[in-house]
């Protein structure tokens, strides 16, 4: 599974989104662990529908991701998005991207009773990888155009808006 998931990032939401794998403790896989020995475990899936399900699942996520250059022409264009930041308090006190807004709770669901569904929704953190899941989860709840930014502010700060402080978070 670990090589499943660096070639396909998404996996482990595709796993849990079709058969509810990978989501908590007790359905979750190991990264030793193969295709067959999780289909197996699983109640007998075909490894041939799990592999097109992490694939499906793959292009989902590719549809939700927009790159640093794509989004700055957009809003350079005027394109109303509201750009959303998943970092902590920390991060956003630090530096932030200009014009965005800090998710909490409350913006949460601010956004889910009063949005129009078809609004342009782009979410970032730090690298892209946490993101991806906050784009995910308003795609799942009927938002069309719920982006996450590709490499988050690091990559922003790389390629659009140099001036932006960089920094790297402890693992």
């Amino acid at each position: 599974m670990a090589d499943v998931l660096n070639t396909f990032p998404g996996a482990r939401r595709a796993l849990f989104r079709k058969y509810h794998i990978g989501g908590c403790q007790s359905c979750g896989f190991q990264p030793t662990e193969t295709i067959s020995e999780l289909c197996e475990r699983n109640g007998g899936l075909k490894a041939t529908e799990v592999i097109a399900e992490i694939r499906a699942g793959h292009e989902q996520d590719k549809a939700m991701e927009i790159v640093p250059t794509e989004l700055a022409s957009k809003r350079e264009a005027g394109e109303t998005i509201r750009l959303l930041d998943v970092r902590t308090r920390e991060e956003w006190d630090a530096v932030k991207i200009d014009g965005a807004e800090f998710v909490n709770q409350e913006l949460v669901q601010q956004l889910m009773s009063t949005s129009d569904k078809e609004a342009f929704l782009t979410f970032y953190d730090h690298a892209g990888e946490q993101s991806i899941d906050a784009a995910a989860y308003f795609v799942g709840h009927g938002f069309t155009n719920a982006k996450y930014l590709r490499g988050g502010i690091d990559a922003w700060a790389r390629e659009v808006d140099k001036s932006l402080r960089r920094y790297k978070l402890e693992k």
